[in-house]
C-alpha cells in the first residue's frame, strides 16, 4: 500500500497541460508544478510564456511551448520537444478550448469546424501523439479530458457547437479508455460546471443585455440555480486533476466527474 504522503508526490513526472495558461488551465498547472512535476503548457497564446515566468519564480519545474492543438505538426512538436526535455510524459490534460457565443442560425461552417476543431480533434491529436510515447515506455500513464457539465445537458442558446463538442469528447474519452486499459493508460474526464475564469468573464460580457435588464439581479438568478450559491475556482478542478492522476484514482478509467456546486441536481 501506498504511503498517503507519497500519493500526491509528482517529483519526476513530467505533465503536459493544453490550453495551461490561463483560467482552468492555469488552476491545473499550479497545482502540478506545486506537487513537484515538470509541468509543460502547451498553449496558443503569449498566456503560456507569462505563467511559465509566473511558475517559475515560485521555484516550479515548469516550461511553455506554443502550441495549436488543432494543428498536427505543432502536436507532434509539443510531444517530441516535451520528451526530448523530460525523457518521458507521465500526464496529459486536454483541457485547450473556445467557446464563442453564436446562434446556429448565425454560425457559418467555419465558426462550427473551429470549436470542433480546438476542442474535440485538439484532444485526439494529443491523445493519439502522447499515447503512442507511453506505449512505448511500457510504464502506463493518465490522461484527462476537461469536457463540461454541457456534456451531460444543453447549455445557453448560442453554444450549440461548443456542446456537440463536449458530447464528443465524452463519448471519445470512454471510448480510448477501453483503447488503451491494456497499456495500464487510465483515462478520465472532469465535466465543470460555472468556473469563474477571463473567459467565463470575456462571455459575459459580450452577450448583449436587453434593455431594462438588471444585470445584477440575472447574475443572481444564475447563481441561485447553483445549491452552493457561487461560481468554481479554477483551482477546485486543479485538485480534482490531480487525484485523477494520481494513484488516489488507481481504479477509475472511462469516468466522468462532475464539479459543479451541484447544479446538475437542480
Amino acid at each position: 500500500m501506498e504511503n498517503v504522503n507519497k500519493l500526491l508526490d509528482f517529483i519526476g513526472k513530467t505533465v503536459i497541460v493544453t490550453g495551461g495558461g490561463v483560467g482552468i488551465g492555469y488552476g491545473i498547472s499550479y497545482r502540478f508544478a506545486e506537487a513537484g512535476a515538470n509541468v509543460v503548457i502547451a498553449d496558443k497564446s503569449d498566456a503560456g510564456g507569462t505563467a511559465e515566468k509566473e511558475l517559475s519564480a515560485k521555484g516550479f519545474k515548469v516550461t511553455s511551448i506554443k502550441t495549436d492543438v488543432s494543428a498536427e505538426q505543432d502536436v507532434k512538436n509539443l510531444v517530441d520537444q516535451t520528451i526530448k526535455k523530460h525523457g518521458a510524459i507521465d500526464v496529459l490534460v486536454n483541457n485547450a478550448g473556445v467557446y464563442p457565443s453564436i446562434p446556429v442560425m448565425d454560425m457559418s461552417l467555419a465558426d462550427f469546424d473551429k470549436v470542433l476543431s480546438v476542442n474535440l480533434k485538439g484532444a485526439f491529436l494529443c491523445t493519439k501523439y502522447v499515447s503512442e510515447k507511453m506505449i512505448t515506455r511500457k510504464a502506463g500513464g493518465r490522461i484527462i479530458n476537461i469536457t463540461s457539465i454541457d456534456a451531460l445537458h444543453p447549455s445557453s442558446v448560442g453554444l450549440a457547437h461548443y456542446d456537440a463538442s463536449k458530447h464528443g469528447l465524452w463519448g471519445f474519452t470512454k471510448n480510448v479508455a477501453l483503447e488503451l486499459a491494456p497499456y495500464s493508460i487510465w483515462v478520465n474526464a472532469i465535466a465543470p460546471g460555472g468556473i469563474l475564469t477571463p473567459g467565463v468573464q470575456k462571455l459575459q460580457q459580450s452577450i448583449p443585455v436587453p434593455q431594462g435588464v438588471d444585470m445584477q439581479k440575472m447574475m443572481e438568478g444564475f447563481l441561485n440555480k447553483i445549491p452552493m450559491r457561487r461560481l468554481g475556482d479554477p483551482d477546485e478542478i486543479g485538485k480534482v486533476a490531480l487525484f485523477l492522476a494520481s494513484n488516489m484514482s488507481s481504479y477509475m478509467t472511462g469516468s466522468q466527474i462532475v464539479v459543479d456546486g451541484g447544479v446538475l441536481l437542480g
